[in-house]
């Protein structure tokens, strides 16, 4: 049944218009907290209407103020999945990989510190002050917490995978986020289920896989992209149940071919045997992308999946501007997400949750989650950032095993049931469009990004929102703004004209720390490597290789090197960030754009923009043309 349009608003940051659905107000009272009422006041505030004031009852989540992307955009603000430095534990004072930098203004413990019993993790706590703003005090809070090195299992040092975020049961990788069950893998991200998996992004249960994006099922397989249960094939574009293929696209069941035209096995093994040659693989890639630019496409990336709309959708139902979806039932704005139901705006999480509002990087097992970033396991946090295991907390930060915490206070049951609706209800009171507070702290919509552990370019939000380096003497990079600096600042303005980008700048926190340069023997430019695995000596691990686009040194690793040699590929010429990007941009925008099927001319969504070369059907259309 097709949502009605109940209201047209316009984004308080970047003042596009967005719609609210009668299908989204039914949601945000399905999730919205209940606690009985403290106050006594039937007074309610402004442009917005919700129950239980009196007597107790459900607070209303109204709609919010933002547009889809600027809500995801101030979400993933603080989501650092990639930014890794070394650094040193303050309790053990040992050498440690973290997500800080040295000159960071967090306190950060190694994973096994921050999980042993020799601290207390309340003793940061702060009496709550109905004098003051709420995100002032929780501010407070973030600047004294620990926060842990990294984002992932402990064994991950044990198991030799120091050099990964936002991962569990991981084992021998190095360079990989957002990933679980993973073996021997390296400079991947998204990944699940996989073994010896390198260079790849959005892939699932594969097994010796190089270069590969949004894959499943695949086997011995290089430089693919949208393909399911191929095995010993090279650049593949949305191909099915294929073998033995090089460069094939739009192919289902087919062994042997390559452009799409059948070939016999030698002919096969032969331009197989030339992929080890660097400038061969670089040349027969150009002539690809120009064969792909050809092809035919389906306007939207759907498989298995019914009322669904966006990209990269598999086997779910009512998932509705949801991007990177696997097994998903009556979800909205969401992207990252797999195996859950009844999620809105959450950016990023893993299995087996339900009933989350607002929320970014969230773990497995967790319910009734609202407005909350990383956190882990058991239910009803609200306002939290870093609270793993623990349910019942509100504005709470770095705690475990916890329940029934305010601003990391203890408090019994009974009192935390009474002094949570005193607190929204200050809250709401603060809401106010006259008050310089009424920019950043509201209590029905996620945290102003101003008050991030993060540098903007940082996190993840600068892959999908870019903005302008700011001048260093703009702001302070190495310690937080002052409070009466962070009040001002408010979400990002996605498309800023000059004269706002000085303000806009000010909205965020930036990062101008550079990694030490690695001691190496020597650098050589990538250009200088050889073409083939085989003419590559021992010791390139002992050297810098500089990019050759970025020009910024790395390194290969010996774990790397047998991996390359074993499946006869050419050393990478570019910086590991750099490849990720590169993967990146192999996929389409998060954008939906209007256009005609090419073939029927019906009308279509696509996220292939209209001056794209692609020829472009609807499902049917494609269907009747493919299979």
């Amino acid at each position: 049944m097709p949502e009605k349009i109940i209201q047209t608003k316009s984004c308080k940051n970047c003042n596009s218009s967005f719609y609210i659905t009668d299908s989204d107000l039914q949601f945000y009272e399905k999730v919205s907290p209940i606690f009985a009422c403290s106050s006594s006041s039937s007074d309610t505030c402004p442009d917005f209407s919700w129950k239980g004031r009196l007597g107790g009852g459900i607070y209303l989540i109204p709609a919010p103020t933002l547009c889809p992307d600027c809500r995801a955009q101030r979400r993933l603000s603080f989501l650092n999945q990639r930014s890794l430095y070394k650094n040193v534990c303050l309790n053990c004072k040992k050498d440690i990989v973290s997500r800080f930098h040295i000159e960071s203004w967090i306190k950060n413990y190694c994973n096994e510190c921050w999980s042993s019993e020799d601290w207390n993790q309340l003793e940061f706590w702060v009496d709550i002050d109905f004098t003051k703003s709420m995100f002032e005090q929780f501010w407070e809070l973030i600047k004294n917490t620990i926060f842990q090195n990294m984002i992932g299992s402990s064994s991950n040092v044990t198991n030799n995978s120091v050099y990964t975020s936002h991962t569990s049961e991981i084992v021998d990788s190095y360079y990989v986020f957002e990933a679980n069950t993973i073996n021997s893998s390296l400079f991947s991200f998204w990944i699940k289920n996989c073994d010896y998996t390198v260079d790849c992004n959005f892939v699932w249960n594969s097994k010796y896989v190089y270069e590969c994006v949004d894959s499943y099922d695949m086997y011995n397989s290089f430089y693919c992209n949208k393909s399911f249960w191929c095995k010993f094939s090279y650049f593949l574009d949305n191909c099915y149940n294929c073998s033995h293929c090089i460069w094939c696209s739009n192919l289902n069941n087919k062994t042997y071919h390559v452009f799409n035209n059948p070939v016999t096995k030698l002919e096969y093994e032969n331009i197989k045997n030339n992929l080890w040659n660097y400038s061969f693989l670089v040349d027969f890639s150009n002539k690809y992308k120009e064969f792909l630019t050809a092809r035919i496409v389906k306007n939207l990336n759907l498989v298995w999946s019914e009322n669904c709309l966006w990209d990269n959708i598999i086997n779910s139902k009512n998932c509705i501007n949801c991007y990177d979806v696997l097994e998903c039932t009556d979800c909205k704005y969401s992207a990252n997400i797999n195996y859950s139901s009844d999620l809105f705006d959450i950016s990023s999480y893993w299995e087996e949750s339900n009933r989350m509002y607002e929320s970014v990087s969230v773990g497995r097992y967790s319910n009734n989650i609202l407005f909350s970033s990383i956190v882990w396991k058991w239910e009803n946090l609200i306002y939290c950032i870093e609270v793993k295991k623990s349910k019942n907390c509100f504005l709470c930060v770095n705690l475990e095993w916890k329940q029934y915490c305010i601003l990391n206070k203890q408090y019994t049951k009974e009192e935390y049931e009474k002094l949570v609706p005193k607190i929204i209800e200050h809250m709401i009171d603060e809401w106010d469009p006259t008050s310089p507070r009424f920019r950043g702290t509201w209590w029905w919509e996620f945290f102003p990004s101003s008050i991030s552990p993060f540098g903007y370019n940082e996190t993840v939000a600068m892959e999908y929102f870019p903005i302008p380096h700011p001048n260093p003497s703009d702001q302070p990079h190495h310690s937080p703004l002052l409070w009466e600096e962070r009040e001002q600042a408010t979400e990002i303005v996605l498309h800023p004209s000059p004269s706002k980008e000085k303000e806009l700048r000010m909205r965020f926190n930036w990062s101008d720390y550079q990694s030490p340069f690695p001691k190496v023997e020597k650098i050589i430019p990538a250009s200088k490597l050889p073409d083939s695995i085989s003419d590559i000596p021992d010791d390139i691990l002992n050297w810098a290789i500089e990019c050759e686009i970025t020009k910024k040194p790395f390194r290969i690793l010996k774990q790397e090197l047998e991996f390359y040699r074993k499946h006869n590929l050419p050393i990478p010429k570019r910086h590991p960030d750099q490849r990720h990007l590169d993967r990146m941009s192999l996929r389409n925008p998060r954008k939906l754009f209007d256009r005609k099927c090419d073939k029927c001319r019906i009308d279509i969504k696509t996220s292939y923009s209209p001056d794209r070369k692609e020829i472009v059907y609807c499902e049917d259309c494609y269907n009747k043309e493919i299979y």
